[in-house]
């Protein structure tokens, strides 16, 4: 392995023991296992360890993120990454739920029993020092179950913690009935892969998504850790990356609004990201954040603010062209400040909160007061958003309607012309249908006087027509 981490205090040992049930391995031609192995297809040979003298990876992407959930064993599990409370610190996090260390996740409860019941099907993956590269949650299983041993392949002698990573994204990033990465770790490994000098074309291949997928994740990444950037308070304390575990719907959807929106209005788009950010903090759900538009803060949200809650934004300032003294232009995003800075407000109330006791820290109670005004606010202002939002979608609708009937007439203008070449239409079927369009179009013509005392050029074409076939 590589300098990143010492050898285990144990490794020398677990090196002997591995090396020798490697030979009673080889010279038994015993089970293979296959990795991706730089660049092509290795088979190493599978051998028995005991589960109890392997050490959990430290380095590991399927609890990178939740590292942070103890700030004091997580500082321990840097300092010894072999130690006992680093380890199980380790274990702990891969049997707990992503953002909730005080819970098991039903999928480590699901793997334990499937464990339980079948048995280990497909064998893990060591260092020769005994560093578990690939099963780590399965060990932690087999510890729980009191089984003894673990079936494992070993990775070769040159091996480096490059390697180690690149061998543990790829297989488990393989279908395979395997406890998965959660969505925060799988960002921080994109991100890992494109720091190291990776094409974002072969990243997307390995993690067998579209490049266009690629995109929206590293946008959604750099969303959340500028989030977190703008939480810290004065005394260090700033939200962690579990606290977005379970936003990724939300944030996904916030990617193709925002791109959408960013085509045409750049300051729009921004402001719309901030709402839908401060909502996110607030932990509305996807339905109420779709409520928001790039109007939402100036025409809803704002009058309904309490005077605490409204941040004192400076003005903007022109800007001058160089060259054109007598021309200047707005300053940029003025609709997304006042937006931002609201949102600032309540990344730092919700890091404050969520870190602090309420019985005895007056900070968590003043920073809860504030998100608790602030959803106020926002429930207040989700209400007549939605009335406008419904409100146009049945101004939209009939027109919506009938242009997709003029799509489906186009359609079949293309679909007659061909079966006209091919002879291949039925001429009782057409004309019927033709005649039930001509009632449709009767019934529109008729709701449409009704509707319209003025007719423009295209209801009285229709009434006309209507008339002329009648």
């Amino acid at each position: 392995m590589g300098t990143r981490y010492a050898t285990p205090p144990a490794g020398e040992q677990i090196r002997g023991m591995v090396q020798d049930r490697l030979a009673e391995a080889v010279q038994a031609n015993g089970e293979k296992v296959t990795i991706e192995w730089r660049g092509e297809q290795k088979h190493l040979y599978v051998i028995s360890m005991p589960v109890d003298v392997l050490y959990y990876n430290p380095d590991t992407h399927r609890i990178r993120a939740q590292r942070t959930l103890d700030p004091e064993r997580d500082r321990a599990l840097n300092e010894d990454p072999w130690g006992r409370v680093g380890q199980d610190y380790l274990e702990t996090l891969l049997k707990c739920l992503p953002s909730n260390p005080d819970k098991t996740d039903p999928d480590f409860e699901a793997l334990r029993d499937d464990l339980e019941s079948f048995g280990q099907r497909d064998p893990g993956l060591i260092t020769n020092t005994g560093v578990l590269v690939n099963g780590n949650t399965r060990c932690a299983a087999l510890r729980e179950l009191g089984e003894k041993n673990i079936r494992v392949g070993v990775l070769p002698d040159s091996s480096t913690w490059e390697d180690v990573n690149a061998v543990e994204l790829s297989l488990q990033l393989r279908k395979e009935r395997k406890r998965e990465y959660s969505y925060i770790n799988r960002l921080i490994a994109i991100e890992e892969q494109i720091r190291s000098g990776r094409r974002p074309d072969d990243i997307a291949r390995e993690f067998r998504i579209k490049q266009a997928t690629l995109q929206q994740d590293r946008w959604v990444y750099g969303v959340i850790q500028d989030a977190i950037k703008r939480s810290q308070n004065e005394d260090g304390t700033s939200l962690r990356l579990i606290d977005f575990e379970y936003h990724q719907e939300k944030l996904r959807e916030l990617y193709r609004t925002y791109i959408k929106v960013a085509a045409t209005d750049q300051d729009a788009a921004d402001a719309l990201k901030e709402a839908r950010l401060a909502m996110i903090v607030l932990g509305y759900a996807k339905t109420d954040l779709r409520l928001v538009q790039p109007d939402f803060y100036e025409k809803y949200l704002s009058p309904k603010l309490p005077a605490s809650l409204k941040p004192e934004v400076e003005p903007s300032n022109p800007v001058a062209i160089p060259g054109l003294d007598d021309v200047t232009v707005p300053d940029s995003a003025p609709k997304a400040k006042a937006t931002r800075a609201l949102a600032d407000i309540l990344l730092q109330a919700k890091a404050a909160a969520q870190s602090g006791d309420m019985e005895t820290s007056a900070e968590a109670r003043a920073a809860t007061d504030v998100l608790k005004n602030a959803i106020d606010s926002f429930d207040r202002a989700l209400d007549p958003a939605g009335r406008d939002i419904r409100l146009q979608q049945r101004k939209l609708a009939a027109p919506e309607r009938l242009s997709d009937a003029c799509d489906d007439i186009d359609l079949c203008v293309a679909e007659l012309v061909q079966a006209r070449s091919g002879r291949a239409l039925d001429d009782a079927a057409f004309d019927d249908a033709v005649l039930r369009l001509r009632k449709s179009l009767q019934k529109l013509a008729k709701e449409a006087v009704r509707t319209f005392p003025e007719q423009g050029d295209g209801i009285a074409w229709l009434i006309q027509a209507v008339k002329e076939t009648a």
